[in-house]
């Protein structure tokens, strides 16, 4: 009879985790994130409401792991390549240089920091709560988990102010998981645990960290990655187990092995595939049981029967609340006010590692349940309050018919002819060619814009500014030249490098690093396969009136509209939408989604009419 009890509940927790992204979708809720909904039809069937679900074993085991799972993809979204510090190329619009956003980011965490500390022992002075080290972790925190989609959906992820937001959010992320393995170390009552154990966790993780390194690139490992052996999510789950359990194993909270697993693995650089199936596994299974089983333990009624809970909770958001509006005042003196408090609401958002840092305090006796549960709930409650001041306060992106920077190297039988085909009203083409080759007849038409420059050396192209491109198309004499300074204006960062290689071996380096590649041999085997298989393709990609056409879906405008409610009667057809690695064939009921490439076909003239509509630049 318990057995049936507790699968009865294991199947009401995974259905309810299942219905509740489908629900916020169909109600239009999109302003509430995922975990937080979670954690409120948590509680709905938990103590809270219905109480239908019995805690066993089966979930309990399942929630742990959710939560170590959490734990590492936190780890895991952190990257590391941003603690670099370089300096950005950005200017402000008075022409003011921006600042460097890993120095500000450090000084605004410090000041965060400093600000919960002095809250902390308010609340101790005042009798709130015993411990201002464990106050100071929960009031200095800030969600990834929150913080990274909704820079997304604002489009400043790569902004100066977005790359700093979150900077901020991953040192405080950072430093504070590091803080909570030594505070339960410290505060752990049963004494078998000591502090400096911590370092033998640290020197595994740097061992394997090397281990990984040496064998990342080995070809037998790729050949293993792929059909019924998955050797790489293997080893990722292996890592998992082998810190967690040293963690546990040295007296240390396993959230900390689990972190640190993360980490080793972001460091190491994992390829998108590994990390989405990772995500899948994580965001579509382990991680919706934790949340709802969060909102199942948590028992709001008896919260607000002890008036000191009560009175805590409010004085606890308005702390969260003043420990990053304050601190990020610093931003004032290079964005406006608004911009400013925008990114303070933005970070005053919690939720994982407090419901990490209450459940650690639980555990080791340093808080009761009851307070654990006001903690979290706060946390809840500034998930779903802070993200909506932030879209409303947070200046919109001004538009701009800028047209499209295409800079190409080289110019030749490839490039010369593309440039009479592309329409000029939308690209802005220049091409650099080097003093020394001559061009025959190259300024008797001029649709060309050639800029002599003395060679293609690498610093004269990143001072004479080649590489501040949209794209950048690398179409030189020799092929290794070519691939040399795609990967330079890569690692500078220019956002698209396109660049002709023949060499397989230069093909499959170039993709590696994200880098288009075309080459004749490609080209003509492509073409001749069309024409064997499928003859009319040619004449679809030839044909101007019936070509096909990529438009990149960058207005927040159309965002989630259905296609048969699209506003647009030209003369256009939806061929294919391309998703990430998705393609989805479309139909009257698929909503745009933004960054969607959408494949058309049509008139030229309404074609353009709506990449004018869809696509636009942001200051």
């Amino acid at each position: 009879m318990e057995q049936h009890a507790s699968f009865t509940s294991l199947v009401i927790v995974i259905s309810l985790a299942f219905l509740t992204p489908i629900l916020l979708h169909r109600f239009k809720l999109n302003v509430i994130p995922v975990v937080v909904a979670e954690i409120i039809m948590g509680l709905i069937i938990g103590k809270s409401g219905f109480d239908l679900v019995e805690q066993d074993m089966w979930l309990e085991t399942l929630s742990t792991l959710g939560f170590i799972f959490l734990m590492f993809l936190s780890g895991l979204e952190i990257d590391f390549s941003a603690f670099a510090g370089g300096n950005s190329k950005e200017k402000k619009p008075s022409g003011e240089k921006v600042p460097n956003a890993f120095s500000i980011s450090i000084l605004v965490f410090a000041a965060i920091f400093a600000v919960s500390l002095f809250l902390s022992y308010i609340f101790v002075w005042t009798g709130f709560i015993d411990n201002a080290f464990l106050m100071t972790l929960i009031i200095s925190t800030i969600s990834l988990g929150v913080v990274v989609p909704t820079l997304k959906d604002a489009q400043i992820m790569k902004k100066p102010i977005g790359q700093t937001i979150l900077l901020i959010a991953v040192i405080a992320d950072l430093v504070t998981m590091i803080l909570l393995a030594v505070f339960a170390s410290v505060y752990d009552k049963s004494g078998n645990s000591n502090t400096w154990l911590i370092l033998i966790l640290f020197g595994v993780g740097v061992i394997l960290y090397f281990i990984g390194k040496q064998f990342k690139n080995r070809s037998f490992l790729e050949t293993m990655s792929k059909g019924t052996i998955q050797i790489d999510t293997r080893a990722v789950f292996a890592l998992i187990i082998i810190l967690v359990g040293l963690s546990e194993s040295i007296g240390v909270e396993n959230i900390l092995g689990a972190f640190l697993a993360g980490s080793l693995v972001s460091l190491l650089a994992p390829n998108k595939n590994l990390v989405h199936k990772l995500d899948s596994f994580g965001y579509g299974f382990l991680i919706p049981i934790f949340f709802v089983m969060v909102g199942v333990k948590l028992d709001v009624w008896s919260l607000f029967s002890d008036k000191k809970v009560l009175i805590l909770m409010p004085l606890l958001f308005i702390a969260l609340l003043i420990s990053k509006l304050v601190p990020v005042l610093i931003l004032r003196k290079w964005y406006d006010m608004k911009t400013v408090l925008a990114s303070g609401f933005l970070l005053t958002s919690t939720l994982s590692l407090v419901i990490a840092a209450a459940t650690v305090g639980e555990n080791i006796g340093v808080i009761d349940s009851q307070m654990s549960g006001a903690l979290i709930l706060v946390a809840v409650i500034t998930c779903i309050i802070t993200p909506i001041i932030f879209r409303k306060l947070f200046p919109k992106p001004e538009l701009s018919e800028k047209k499209l920077k295409v800079n190409m190297l080289g110019a030749n039988q490839f490039t010369l002819p593309v440039i009479r085909e592309m329409d000029l009203d939308l690209y802005d083409v220049t091409i650099y060619h080097p003093t020394q080759d001559k061009i025959e007849n190259r300024t008797s038409d001029s649709i060309f814009n050639i800029v002599d420059i003395d060679e293609y050396n690498k610093e004269n192209l990143k001072c004479m500014g080649i590489l501040d491109a949209d794209v950048l198309v690398v179409t030189t004499g020799e092929e290794e030249r070519n691939s040399d300074i795609a990967l330079f204006a890569k690692e500078y960062g220019t956002e698209r490098v396109i660049a002709r290689v023949e060499s397989p071996v230069l093909d499959k380096k170039m993709k590696e690093n994200n880098i288009e590649v075309f080459s004749v041999l490609l080209s003509t085997t492509a073409l001749l396969k069309a024409l064997i298989e499928s003859p009319n393709i040619l004449n679809i990609l030839t044909n101007q009136e019936t070509a096909l056409y990529q438009i990149n879906m960058r207005n927040p405008k159309y965002e989630g509209v259905e296609l048969r409610k699209f506003p647009f009667t030209g003369d256009v057809i939806f061929v294919r939408i391309f998703r990430g690695k998705d393609s989805i064939v479309p139909h009257g009921d698929t909503e745009l989604e933004f960054d969607d490439r959408l494949i058309v076909t049509g008139s030229r003239s309404y074609v353009n009419e709506l990449r004018m509509l869809l696509e636009y630049k942001i200051r």
